[in-house]
């Protein structure tokens, strides 16, 4: 017998006896493997069903729910949008009643900024940074507002902080708008070197923005 045929036959007996092994494992696990199986097609099942037949309708109805709090946000009264108005919820409710859909969490992003145009900073904080999104803008904005916060409560190096968290989200929008923010504030700190790089930014990098319209006389400030 050849060499060649010697190698066929090894090979073949070795699939034989990988295959008798997988085999015997199969008989003497079958219990346990059966169980698995099981498990993963309850696992698998419940996930649809969860998902269907209960966050699905929740979010259709957290979003159905928040439709006046959200008018009487957009008309700037805010108590309201966050109170509710008796027979509509405001955002606190529907965050307690739907925390745990999209609106829910969205609902956190209107009472933080509602709390900022209310004057109680430190909520305003506390919900922001409870909110999550993966919107490029609307993140940039709800970080932007912890800096407002921030500042608005004399603090200023953590108004820095989110200002410069806010800037890094980039984007045509918001990120000259922040800049800017973070140039006043720098130079309220006496610091007009980075003041400056800040101004220069928007100038060189977002020049057909609405802050570069107005950004020369802000460079010639600090340039003084």
């Amino acid at each position: 017998m050849s060499k060649k045929e010697t190698a066929a036959e090894t090979n073949l007996e070795s699939v034989e006896h990988a295959l008798s092994s997988t085999e015997k494992f199969i008989e003497d696990n079958q219990k346990n493997i059966t169980i698995i199986v099981l498990a993963l097609i309850i696992l698998v099942g419940g996930y649809w069903a969860y998902k269907k037949l209960y966050m699905e309708p929740r979010n259709e109805e957290a979003q159905q729910s928040i439709f006046q709090a959200e008018n009487y946000f957009n008309n700037e009264q805010f108590q309201t949008a966050l109170d509710g108005d008796g027979m509509a919820p405001g955002f606190l409710e529907i965050i307690d009643s739907y925390s745990n859909t999209q609106t829910g969490n969205l609902s956190k992003y209107y009472a933080g900024i509602s709390y900022l145009h209310l004057g109680e900073f430190e909520t305003a904080i506390d919900y922001l940074k409870d909110f999550n999104t993966k919107n490029i803008e609307l993140k940039a904005i709800a970080t932007g507002a912890i800096g407002d916060a921030y500042l608005e409560l004399d603090n200023k190096e953590e108004a820095l902080r989110y200002y410069n968290k806010a800037i890094s989200i980039e984007n045509e929008l918001t990120t000259p708008f922040y800049l800017l923010k973070k140039g006043i504030v720098l130079e309220e700190m006496g610091n007009k070197e980075d003041a400056l790089k800040a101004y220069q930014i928007i100038k060189n990098d977002f020049e057909t923005s609405t802050e570069a319209r107005q950004i020369d006389k802000y460079i010639t400030r600090v340039s003084l």
